[in-house]
């Protein structure tokens, strides 16, 4: 054997010796552990035993309690067992706009009133109520300690009025500490989660912590369908426009790995917010709308699992996060400067900026001088048409004009009255109208630019926090619907019938029928079925949209369809002048009717195609 073969075999010996070494002091270790394990298990089966001995003695009949099984210990830390084992005890904080109730169990916020409001039944409104929410902290330190499941100790001396403190101390002297600060007059809730003397349980390599963040929350207002559908859970990534969301009465779950700053479970009318001011590293969220008519009233089921960031290593370890619990008022979110106000559902970007700039400080500037919110509609509406008035003008004065020629309409529809002069008939009506000075598009392009403000109305009532149980008239609550007629069972998806929204329709019907009257259809199929569609099956569609709806809104679109009933009334009796129109009309028989620009530029291109397609059949024939 030559000297190398023997080095070889020597330090191959050393390695094996080494690793069996190793290996037996990994297995003493275990043992210690397991042993460690064992006596506390041993401790509390016999403290365990000692209570139900000492029960039973006293009741020899009850059998159920000698069934019952031991808990036994499942933690190395005797401090963390003695924790998860104790019961919880709660401690409130309050001020003007919030009751907030903490358990210790888990060091969390248990439950939060929100002062001021009421649920639809007069009841306290609660956004969380107690053992319908969780909020819990993972850290590995060495193994995974679930903060949900521990008992932390109320410390007295570092809480006040407005803050308390809360800790789950180790039997290395280190503790986590649950710090919260009710901010006066707010509704904003600040928590400091600190890891204090834990660097040596920490390991190095662990840089995140997990947060979850589970809720049920009840249901609030008067009509399900309608606080459901305005219901969700947002999520906002810093610097975005605005926050991505899922829910809105239907059941949801979504999983980002890119930074989230906050998170809101909202309801209709009132959110939870939790934010991590240096953001949420991962975020995966889910949200269940539960039935109208379970037992405990709730409305929805909502999860988020989130990631924060650490530096381990360090003595304390300090991880800010915020809560908001309060309602959805646009001015009131938008003063704590995070993006907040964005969980209203304002509409896109056109019809979000009318609503941002124009409805919403109209609205409140009312306010201010009128207590009653059905007059404060009155007065928008009268505001909205005002503006939109030299629009509407264009628009009834072209249906008011048109009213006029229903005369020769008529001679057009009697001389055209085959299908296959469709084209023919529709020819001679744009003659006419040319030469009577009539703007087909008239009526169309300033609905259309009308449309914007109707749109932002639409989503200005039913999230509009002010008419919340605000009454008028029958209506007790313009954020919710009317019913003057309720029965029990749901027929068309209907168990009611909102009077205001079975007003706008038939002020619809009416409307449709004033301008529509004197309008020739003869026997064009299509014109038929448009008269039809905005006679019977418009209003029809709006009454089902709008019953289950706001009764404001549906309040709102019945002073629009009355006001543009006026301005229809009056701008036919004093600015269309019948007799001027048929004189023009006359004075230009047998005169070839004007082109616009449009038609002079289509009948070109026409003459265009045409040459083309001769040049096209020549070529043809020499092949």
């Amino acid at each position: 054997m030559d000297r190398n073969s023997i080095i070889g075999w020597v330090l191959i010996a050393a390695i094996m010796l080494g690793f069996f070494g190793y290996q037996s002091r990994q297995v003493k270790k275990q043992m210690a552990y397991q042993a460690q394990l064992d006596s506390l298990a041993a401790v509390e089966a016999y403290r365990q035993d000692s209570i139900r001995n000492a029960y039973l003695a006293e009741h020899p009949q009850d059998t159920v309690v000698a069934a019952l099984p031991v808990q036994t210990a499942v933690y190395s830390d005797s401090l963390l067992n003695a924790a998860s084992m104790a019961e919880g005890e709660t401690v409130s904080l309050e001020n003007d706009k919030l009751l907030v109730t903490f358990n210790t169990m888990g060091g969390q916020p248990s439950s939060v009133q929100v002062k001021g409001f009421q649920n639809y039944d007069k009841s306290d409104l609660y956004i969380l109520k107690e053992g319908k929410s969780q909020l819990g902290f993972v850290v590995y330190a060495p193994t995974a300690v679930d903060t949900r499941k521990f008992n932390f100790q109320f410390v007295p001396d570092a809480s006040t009025d407005s803050t308390v403190v809360m800790r789950l101390p180790f039997s290395n002297g280190g503790y986590i500490e649950q710090k919260y600060t009710l901010r006066h007059d707010s509704y904003s809730v600040d928590e400091t989660l600190s890891f204090v003397g834990m660097q040596d349980l920490i390991p190095r390599n662990v840089g995140s912590i997990d947060v979850d963040f589970n809720a049920v929350i009840p249901r609030m207002e008067k009509g399900y369908k309608n606080e459901s559908q305005y219901s969700r859970l947002n999520y906002y990534f810093p610097e975005d426009k605005k926050p991505e969301n899922i829910g809105n009465g239907r059941k949801g779950s979504k999983r980002f790995d890119n930074r989230i700053e906050w998170f809101a479970f909202q309801q209709q009318f009132f959110s939870a917010i939790m934010r991590a001011p240096k953001d949420f590293t991962y975020g995966e969220f889910s949200i269940d709308f539960l039935g109208k008519d379970n037992a405990d009233s709730d409305l929805m089921r909502c999860a988020a699992s989130m990631r924060a960031d650490i530096q381990p290593g360090a003595d304390r370890i300090d991880i800010p996060f915020e809560f908001y619990f309060g309602p959805n008022d646009y001015k009131g979110l938008k003063a704590y400067g995070h993006a907040y106000e964005k969980v209203i559902p304002l509409g896109g970007r056109i019809v979000g900026l009318i609503t941002k700039w124009v409805i919403i400080p109209l609205f409140d500037w009312l306010s201010k001088f009128i207590e009653s919110f059905g007059l404060i509609i009155l007065l928008m509406t009268l505001f909205i048409k005002l503006v939109v008035l030299p629009f509407a003008y264009k628009s009834l004065s072209s249906s008011a004009k048109m009213q006029v020629l229903k005369p020769e309409l008529d001679k057009i529809n009697a001389k055209y009255p085959k299908q296959e002069d469709a084209m023919k008939k529709q020819q001679a009506t744009m003659d006419l109208y040319k030469k009577a000075g009539v703007n087909m598009m008239g009526g169309c392009l300033p609905m259309l630019l009308q449309f914007p403000i109707l749109w932002a109305m639409f989503r200005f009532f039913p999230a509009s926090i002010q008419l919340r149980q605000q009454p008028f008239l029958w209506a007790e609550d313009l954020s919710a619907y009317d019913d003057v007629i309720h029965w029990g069972t749901s027929i068309l998806g209907m168990d009611h019938i909102s009077l205001f929204a079975l007003l706008m329709a038939l002020s619809m019907f009416f409307y449709s029928r004033v301008t529509m009257q004197n309008q020739s259809t003869g026997d064009d199929p299509n014109a038929k079925m448009m008269r039809f569609m905005s006679l019977y099956m418009m209003p029809i569609m709006m009454f089902f949209i709008c019953n289950n709806l706001s009764s404001g809104l549906s309040y709102y679109y019945l002073l629009s369809n009355l006001i543009t009933m006026l301005e229809t009334w009056i701008i036919k009796k004093w600015f269309v002048h019948p007799e001027e129109i048929l004189a023009k009309l006359k004075a230009a028989e047998g005169k070839p009717a004007p082109k616009s620009k449009w038609q002079q530029r289509l009948e070109e291109a026409q003459k265009m195609q045409r040459e083309m397609q001769k040049q096209q059949a020549k070529k043809n024939g020499k092949r």
